[in-house]
This record gives structure tokens, sequence and C-alpha cells, in this order.
């Protein structure tokens, strides 16, 4: 029986910036149904400014955080899974240290889970955002029913990473995030959707996704390029997509590499965004 507890999963590392960081803590601690936990992966070495949003954090919610300090950077991946393995609750909610959560998110998402107790996943819509958070440029949508998410899966991540909510004995099942460097969610999802678990997205927008002209240039890099293919490539030999969904992704992967930058802006707005109404 699922009850109204839940744990917030956070990594964050030196290079982001201490006011996103502020006003991603304040969306989890003013959520309509508060967290018992919030659990802080420190992936290396902070700066002080980061370090004194945390300390005071930590200060004001006497018991809420849960610091867990990483020697050195891991990446996001191996961070997230030293962070789960410290999170006490069954139901972990993921958050990006410069996201920022709608009042409402986590709720909805217990309901969720309380309504329809086979879900182990549970995403949203997200809206983006470049500096100003009032002012929305475009949704990341996603396929709602189980039954779509599972056939988008074959080319693309189903999930807004940043708004799932999931179980956590079920992630630990499918062999967490894992070692991969970039797209380790869309390989899990991937895994947990081929292991038997239920999904499904809110068709509603419950995060807001700060984004920016700098976010869409590290997407174009070789680096990105290579990682997704790579990923892609696993979930092929592992035979949860067919050789045409390889091809495609392939091809749209290092066509979107090689293109000039606004025409593969266009694309990516195209194809994997929407304009909010």
């Amino acid at each position: 029986m699922i009850g109204q507890n839940y744990s917030v999963l956070i990594s964050v590392y030196k290079n982001e910036r201490a006011c996103f960081l502020e006003q991603s803590l304040e969306s989890m601690v003013n959520q309509t149904l508060r967290p018992d936990e919030i659990v802080l992966v420190k992936d290396g070495e902070l700066t002080a400014e980061l370090d004194s949003v945390i300390a005071d954090f930590s200060d004001s919610y006497p018991g809420l955080f849960n610091v867990v300090a990483l020697s050195e950077n891991v990446g996001l991946g191996r961070a997230l899974d030293e962070g789960l393995n410290h999170c006490r609750n069954e139901l972990v909610a993921r958050m990006d240290s410069d996201d920022i959560s709608l009042p409402e998110r986590c709720e909805l998402q217990i309901k969720e889970f309380r309504e329809n107790p086979a879900l182990s996943i549970i995403g949203t819509m997200v809206d983006e955002f470049y500096d100003d958070p009032a002012n929305i440029v475009s949704v990341r949508a996603v396929p709602v029913s189980h039954d779509d998410i599972v056939k988008f899966m074959k080319r693309r991540s189903a999930f807004n990473h940043p708004s799932v909510m999931y179980r956590k004995s079920e992630v630990l099942r499918c062999g967490a995030y894992g070692k991969m460097r970039r797209k380790q969610d869309m390989d899990l999802f991937s895994r947990m959707m081929n292991s038997g678990c239920k999904a499904m997205n809110v068709d509603k927008s419950l995060l807001l996704f700060r984004s920016n002209e700098d976010n869409f240039k590290r997407r174009k890099s070789w680096s990105y390029c290579r990682s997704y293919i790579e990923v892609q490539f696993e979930i092929w030999k592992r035979g949860h997509c067919g050789f045409i969904d390889l091809i495609y992704v392939v091809t749209g992967q290092l066509a979107m590499f090689i293109a000039p930058m606004p025409i593969a802006k266009k694309l990516s707005d195209k194809y994997l965004r929407r304009n909010k109404v």
C-alpha cells in the first residue's frame, strides 16, 4: 500500500549556479505534499556558494536533507545511483538542481501511484523557459499511456527525466543508472519497460525546465551524438528495438550533428517540442 511519504533525489556539481539550486530546492520544500526526505548528492567538490545554499536549507529544515558528499566528480548516473542507495522511501522523485517543480507535482504523482499500484514510473510534461520562468517558450511533450510509452521508447526516451517519480525497488531490480556518462536515463527506462514495469506520464506540465542556447549546443556536440548512438545500440542488442529503429536513430543523430546550427534547431523544435498554447 502506497503511503504519503517519498524521497527526492538531486545531484549537484560545481558548475551549477547557486541561485538556480536555491530555486530548485525551494520548489521541492514548497510542494503541496512535502517530501519527508531530500537526498542531495554533492558530485565532487562544490563552490562555496553552492555549499552555502545547501547549508542554509539544511539548517532551515532540520532532518529533511540527507547530504551525500562524493570525494570526486563521477557523473550524473553514478551520483544518482549512490544517492538512490541513501533514499529510505520506496517512491523517489527525481529533480534537477536548476529546474523548478510546480507545487502540486508530487502530490499528483503520489495520487496516481495510489490509484494504480501496478505503476513503477510516472513522469509529466514539462514547460521550457530561458531566463524567466514566467516566459514559457515550448513544451516537451511525451506519450501518456503505457502502450504508447513502450512504442516511443524504441527510438527516444518517453520520459522527461527531472519530472519522474519511480519505485526505488524496481529501479534497483533493473540495474539502476549504470556507468554510462550520458543518456543514462534513456537506457534505464528502456530496461525497465522491457522488464515488465508499468508506466504513465501525467498529461500536464508539472515542471519548469531551464533551457538556453548552450543546452542545445551541448545536444549538438559529438559527445552527445556518440552517447545517444551508443545507448541506442545497447537497446538494439538487448532486442528492445528493431534494426530499422536503430538506423533511424543513428541517421537522425548524425544529421543533427552535421547540420548547420539554425537547421538543427528547427528540426529539434519541430520534432521534439511543441509551442506553448
